[in-house]
């Protein structure tokens, strides 16, 4: 470890051994993992240029919650006021932890799988990353797939969740053009006052989730369903809209619970085979095929979503929809609950601790300005947030006034808009097909970026960990993964895939995320030594971290991931979906999936210390040093970084700086 002596010098207090020495020297054209950890730059798949991996970042952080989820937090969190502890969380935890998983991934030059040899005993966090990763890609490309039906649908004349009359309306459904809930009620004259509940408040876990089912929730349009009950109070069979009807007996098809799957949906079935098509085609060959592809899934969203607002401005009522959202309510800053979901939602939205940051910056160049990059897609993430926000509550001004009440009273359920919400508004508007596909090209785009990175994550680890056998069969493992991975999300296709889907989201990433972002900072801050990271990085840049990055490291960012993790815990409620309730055995099975991405940090915390030998402390000691394969990804810098021959930090870096091959410290990436 190193530790700052004065202001000239770092002294390094652990030297390697001459066993370890010899052993390093040797560990520099290792075998099968070792050397897919430490491949040179040169042999390495890369970034044809640095931009695209800029946008890749974007595209991995800005996906489709950004539009529905962060703007609804603004609202019901003190419209603008919460903007003041979201951009606060967003440089006290946000952009330090995106920071250091961009410079892990880069200085290591390897995936998150084995970039974690620099403290072996905390080995099994790779696996967490590559197992939740791998289990995530499988139930959200169910999303995409349901946009693609989506998407297909709007190649029409009229759009079909435009108005009932189709096979899958009921005689209850409310036809937006005429106004009407079947016989008894007129839309028109519903009361501003008169609403459901909201039933969002009962479950506050749900609310702080980066939950795609929550997005989706068919509760979207509750307020519909007690219209017929506001009017005529002797009627009770309710009614749905036609575009919520669409989506809940059209797409959906859904039956009465878990234990009713009911058969595979050749629509779905369907869809979600294209959604995995476009996965390979787009990852068939690595980043040189994926830097091409965030060209325009990363800038196209940015592009439509302007177009949304000019044309969302000009509709009636959207002014107040706007003003709404960014009134600012500062006496709601004095509650906790505002603070804890302002960083959760930073936390969720950047995507730390999956792995995908690592393995997206382990194809950068070695002297890629990658603070740069990190600052650019971190702000850009926050800021396509808030950028959102003015599109979507454009239409939910409209939509309010449209239904003769307050913005309120539609934006309280504001996170179902997706699916539902939204393209009723679109329907509304001149020339629907036309939005409507412009619409479900933004979302897909959106969707697709954040699964690349996911799905990336655990193709690289698998070539890392077996170079020689699958590195030159790149293709054919994806496309092997690929048909494993739809094979695997068929359930999702069935009657009652929604539950599945709903249980997946719920657990999957619930408490290992959080708890692995904590234990980043400890290992990075405390073990592996804030002193000697920041040597590494100033390898790379030629600058050494600022003091605040550094205490933000060491304490500001694992403080609010503790307390982040420690608020999850206690305010965690069980998943439900409408009106059903999750079984208990459903729920147990949801548990061991929220655990089973934690198993391999124990066995491999065993594992590791039953492969040195000596007392217990010893073998703690030296579980906690770096391996001897870890070092430089750069080729010209690992023999003299390994055998830590200067001790002195202005020494050891100008060592390198005189590498005859090697490229200026500082240089600029092509």
């Amino acid at each position: 470890m190193l530790l700052e002596g004065n202001d000239s010098h770092v002294v390094l207090i652990t030297p390697l051994n001459a066993a370890d020495e010899d052993n390093a020297k040797k560990t520099l054209c290792e075998t099968e993992g070792e050397v897919g950890a430490k491949e040179d730059e040169e042999d390495r798949l890369q970034w044809t240029h640095s931009f695209e991996f800029v946008l890749s970042l974007i595209g991995y952080a800005v996906g489709v919650s950004n539009l529905w989820r962060f703007p609804y937090l603004c609202l019901r969190n003190g419209g603008g006021a919460f903007l003041i502890p979201f951009f606060l969380f967003l440089f006290l935890a946000g952009i330090p932890l995106f920071y250091m998983e961009v410079c892990l991934g880069q200085f290591s030059g390897t995936s998150s799988l084995f970039v974690w040899k620099l403290c072996p005993l905390f080995r099994g966090i790779g696996y967490c990353m590559i197992l939740v990763s791998g289990m995530a890609c499988i139930y959200y490309n169910g999303v995409l797939s349901w946009i693609l039906y989506y998407l297909v649908s709007s190649f029409t004349s009229e759009l079909p969740w435009a108005s009932c009359g189709h096979w899958w309306n009921t005689p209850t459904c409310i036809d937006p053009r005429k106004g009407s809930v079947g016989p008894h009620c007129n839309v028109s004259t519903l009361s501003g006052n008169d609403s459901a509940p909201d039933n969002t408040t009962s479950a506050p876990f749900n609310l702080v989730r980066e939950s795609v089912s929550w997005m989706l929730s068919n509760d979207t349009l509750d307020w519909t369903e007690n219209c017929s009950s506001i009017l005529d109070a002797n009627d009770t069979r309710g009614g749905k809209t036609a575009a919520e009807e669409f989506w809940q007996y059209n797409v959906l098809r859904k039956t009465s619970g878990l234990h009713e799957l009911g058969s595979l949906q050749l629509h779905s079935s369907l869809c979600l085979l294209a959604a995995w098509v476009l996965v390979f085609f787009c990852l068939i060959r690595g980043v040189k095929s994926l830097g091409k592809v965030v060209y325009v899934t990363a800038l196209l969203p940015y592009f439509l979503l302007t177009v949304f607002l000019v044309r969302g401005a000009m509709l009636p009522g959207a002014a107040d929809g706007i003003l709404f959202y960014i009134r600012p309510d500062f006496s709601r800053l004095k509650s906790i609950t505002v603070w804890i979901e302002a960083c959760l939602q930073v936390f969720y939205s950047l995507g730390p601790a999956w792995g995908g940051l690592i393995t997206m910056a382990s194809f950068n160049k070695f002297h890629n300005n990658c603070f740069r990059d990190a600052v650019i897609a971190s702000l850009a993430d926050g800021l396509t947030s808030f950028y959102g926000g003015f599109v979507i509550f454009g239409v939910v001004g409209f939509m309010a006034k449209e239904a003769n009440t307050t913005v309120d009273k539609i934006a309280t359920h504001g996170p179902g808009l997706a699916l539902v919400a939204y393209p009723e508004a679109i329907s509304k508007l001149p020339l629907p097909p036309l939005w409507a596909i412009l619409f479900f090209v933004m979302l897909l785009s959106l969707g697709l970026d954040s699964q690349f990175g996911m799905f990336e994550t655990v193709i690289t680890g698998l070539v890392d960990a077996f170079p020689t056998k699958l590195r030159r069969l790149r293709g054919r493992l994806t496309f092997a993964l690929c048909i494993a991975c739809y094979l695997v999300s068929l359930p999702i296709a069935t009657n009652g895939g929604i539950y599945v889907f709903q249980l997946l989201d719920w657990y999957v990433a619930t408490f290992c995320v959080l708890l692995t972002s904590f234990l980043e900072c400890i290992i990075i801050g405390w073990i592996y030594g804030i002193e000697r990271f920041c040597t590494d990085v100033e390898l790379m840049l030629g600058s050494r971290p600022s003091l605040a990055v550094k205490l933000c490291w060491c304490f500001v960012t694992p403080f609010l991931m503790l307390m982040a993790f420690i608020f999850t815990c206690a305010t965690y409620v069980l998943p439900v979906y409408d009106d059903y309730v999750y079984p208990a055995e459903a729920n147990a099975l949801g548990f061991f999936i929220s655990v089973l991405p934690l198993l391999p940090i124990p066995f491999f915390m065993v594992k590791e210390l039953m492969s040195h030998e000596g007392s217990l402390l010893e073998r703690l000691k030296k579980s906690l040093q770096p391996d001897a394969s870890w070092g430089p990804a750069l080729k010209e810098y690992r023999p003299l970084y390994v055998q830590r021959l200067p001790t002195k930090r202005t020494k050891f870096i100008s060592h390198f700086r005189r590498t005859k091959q090697a490229p200026s410290v500082g240089a600029k990436s092509s």
